[in-house]
């Protein structure tokens, strides 16, 4: 079978794709200087890129998947198959502006917007009705204002880096995070969108995994009746005891609910409880 060619991107994505895919079974190898990682797998072939460029190459056809922020793929305009949000990388796309503007001033001139995201930024004012220029950037846009522009587009996680550089925010455009995308010829051929579908299967595996824990305890057999509404994913798993002295029960929760649940259990008789982590579920 041909090799699945897959884009990853460089940047602050890198390293949660490359625990991603190590989490799945396949751990990457990048030596020093080189843009060709190994991935730990003969039907693999990866190559670093920028997420800027991820979607339209694969609109190319000249890979068949990859990972980048949604924002880049609405920036280029893309025609590629959104197949999974990761749900990592969280950023929204916003306009600031410097802390004394306000909207009269904004309205009343042409405004210089510093940004990376031309296309989103030109659509974003253009329906908002301002005058402007764009001037685009190649990153630390948040240091162009006040001197060399009025407003910035720009992606933020917390917000904290504009407002360290006397810029507020006054609109988001788009909240962002990363996908795994395919191109649509690779959708198109059978043996290589079943490829991506299991990568797929094995990466929604590991992230629902990250999310839960799995619980054991012993319950008496008099206090069984009082957990048998355990919560779980879809029903317990129950095992009688040697001697039949009670049962053995597992359950697999969301680690938010883990502070609420253990302490109940407590009271309700369960005994010698434990917690332990999960690599994977598969739903």
């Amino acid at each position: 079978m041909e090799k699945l060619r897959i884009l990853i991107p460089k940047g602050r994505i890198f390293d949660n794709v490359s625990r991603l895919f190590s989490e799945a079974g396949f751990p990457i190898a990048l030596s020093d200087r080189t843009y060709r990682p190994a991935l730990g797998a003969d039907w693999l072939d990866a190559k670093i890129m920028k997420p800027q460029n991820v979607g339209e190459l694969l609109e190319l056809g000249s890979h068949d998947a990859g990972f980048t922020g949604i924002d880049w793929i609405k920036e280029s305009g893309a025609d590629v198959e959104d197949v999974l949000d990761l749900g990592f990388d969280k950023v929204r796309i916003v306009a600031a502006v410097p802390q004394d503007y306000d909207e009269t001033k904004l309205r009343s001139k042409k405004l210089v917007v510093a940004t990376e995201y031309v296309n989103l930024a030109s659509a974003w004012l253009k329906s908002s009705g301002y005058q402007y220029q764009i001037l685009r950037t190649y990153g630390a846009t948040e240091v162009f204002p006040p001197d060399d522009a009025d407003m910035i587009i720009d992606n933020t996680s917390s917000g904290q880096t504009l407002k360290d550089n006397g810029l507020k925010i006054t609109a988001t455009l788009l909240e962002s995070s990363t996908r795994f995308v395919a191109s649509k010829s690779a959708m198109a051929n059978a043996e290589k969108k079943g490829r991506i579908e299991e990568l797929a299967m094995l990466f929604r595996a590991v992230l629902d995994g990250r999310d839960r824990v799995m619980l054991e305890m012993n319950i008496p057999k008099e206090q069984f009746e009082s957990l048998a509404s355990l919560p779980a994913m879809r029903s317990p798993t129950v095992a009688s005891l040697f001697g039949d002295a009670g049962y053995a029960v597992k359950i697999a929760v969301k680690k938010h609910e883990v502070p609420d649940i253990i302490p109940k259990l407590k009271k309700l008789g369960a005994l010698d409880i434990v917690e332990y982590d999960l690599r994977k579920v598969v739903l």
